[in-house]
């Protein structure tokens, strides 16, 4: 994905795989938006005005969040390919983005409901997640979005296949920055469902636990990897 029009419809389709993987976000982190209006008095709850710089502050965590991962691993990208050889670098960079554009078909199939493999790569995560996951107690209760907006950013971090399939694809991005916008990118798309699900949880709880929703979503995701998948085996 390298000049015009492919190196920015990597962040196109990061966008889409964030929005697309909204039903994957209820079940992680719905919870959690939640959360924060029980902070909020029984007469804060319903009004937009009071909730709305919850929702913002803690999104704005959670995307700074996934913003320094992408960077992390876009560095961490950088520097492999630095230290190889010219030849040895350009398979290297192609292996890693056929490794990326298969995580995510595995993740839409996973949102699908049709194969649970990448539950298993959820679950190694949590060893990284007791360290990190006492601090976001301090900021509980959430009623004020001085404590939403830590918490988010401590939120970010939670295990999660969906995050793990972009940010496998940002340790391809080729530096700190691109790695940074990719996580952007994803995180801006995964900004409606939450923000809606802040405002009308019920709702849209029932909505995206049906499992044909679920299941045009996995498999738009799916067909976002063959894209992704077609793209890096025409590297070669």
């Amino acid at each position: 994905m390298d000049g015009g029009w492919l190196d920015h419809s990597q962040y196109l389709a990061a966008f889409m795989v964030g929005l697309l993987g909204g039903v994957h976000c209820i079940g992680m982190c719905g919870g959690i938006v939640s959360a924060l209006t029980f902070g909020l008095p029984p007469t804060r709850r319903q009004q937009m005005g009071s909730l709305l710089p919850m929702l913002l502050a803690y999104n704005a965590g959670r995307i700074s969040g996934y913003m320094l991962a992408g960077a992390l691993m876009g560095g961490l990208g950088a520097t492999f390919l630095a230290i190889l050889s010219a030849d040895h670098a350009v398979t290297f960079n192609l292996g890693l983005k056929i490794f990326a554009a298969a995580f995510m078909i595995a993740l839409g199939l996973y949102v699908a409901g049709i194969w649970q493999g990448v539950a298993h790569i959820e679950k190694a995560g949590r060893v990284l997640w007791r360290w990190i996951e006492p601090a976001g107690r301090r900021f509980m209760p959430v009623d004020s979005p001085a404590k939403a907006l830590p918490l988010g950013f401590i939120w970010g971090w939670l295990p999660c296949g969906l995050v793990y399939s972009v940010l496998a694809w940002a340790f391809t991005a080729g530096s700190i920055s691109k790695g940074a916008l990719l996580m952007l990118a994803f995180g801006l798309g995964t900004l409606p469902i939450l923000l809606l699900m802040g405002a009308a949880a019920a709702i849209l709880s029932r909505f995206t636990r049906n499992q044909a929703v679920k299941r045009v979503a996995g498999l738009l995701m799916v067909a976002l990897g063959l894209l992704l998948l077609g793209q890096a085996l025409a590297g070669f």
